[in-house]
């Protein structure tokens, strides 16, 4: 077997194994107190739950997200867009 190979060999095996230890580090690093948390963030359950919270809501709105009037001018804003892409559009074909 050339040397070079060995060598490549060698160093794949070495940067997989390198990889892998500290790949197992990574879940140890982010347990501990304040490293990468925001301050702000929820605490961690003590025991992980099998399922996601399905059924939990979040809290109903104060105000609604969109007013009609601002709802109505969007949908307007869009088919007029869509219909200079149209027209657009055909005008290309057509000239072709």
């Amino acid at each position: 077997m050339p040397t070079d190979r060995m060598k490549r060999g060698l160093a794949a095996v070495l940067l997989l194994a390198s990889m892998s230890a500290l790949g197992g580090c990574a879940s140890t690093v982010a347990d501990l107190p304040g490293v990468g948390v925001p301050t702000d963030a929820p605490a961690r359950p003590k025991e992980a739950g099998g399922y996601l919270p399905v059924h939990d809501l979040p809290p109903d709105r104060s105000e609604q997200a969109m007013k009609p009037a601002e709802q109505a001018k969007i949908e307007a804003e869009l088919v007029a867009a869509r219909d200079r892409q149209a027209s657009t559009g055909a005008q290309n074909s057509a000239g072709k």
